[in-house]
């Protein structure tokens, strides 16, 4: 989508949400190409994320829409949003202003198995 991104009042592509309306969003550093997080989207944090520019996800432990970095400062500035052949994962190109991480670390894929 690039410079073409759509606005929040135009129609979303035909995407597949799981049973709870949801979507796995994968959140991924648009220039050093570190995986940051996988987040949860529905609908409105999707339109929400092309309106305002930044990312939205929605939490399933609080049921409610939270802004990324809206508490923490670390906003995640949307460069683009994709999403994959079967239209049931996307991709958020991101350039974040801190980490990604609850823990502090830059991405929440710090560890190995």
């Amino acid at each position: 989508m690039g410079n073409a991104r759509i606005s929040a009042t135009e129609q979303l592509p035909e995407l597949t949400f799981n049973d709870q309306g949801l979507i796995p969003c994968i959140v991924q550093d648009a220039d050093e190409k570190d995986v940051l997080m996988m987040a949860w989207m529905n609908a409105d944090s999707i339109r929400l994320t092309l309106k305002t520019g930044e990312t939205w996800f929605w939490s399933r432990s609080r049921q409610e829409l939270w802004h990324k970095g809206g508490t923490s400062g670390n906003v995640q500035k949307l460069v683009e949003l994709r999403y994959d052949c079967d239209s049931d994962a996307l991709l958020a190109l991101v350039h974040p202003a801190g980490p990604a991480c609850h823990t502090g670390n830059r991405t929440c894929f710090y560890r190995q198995i």
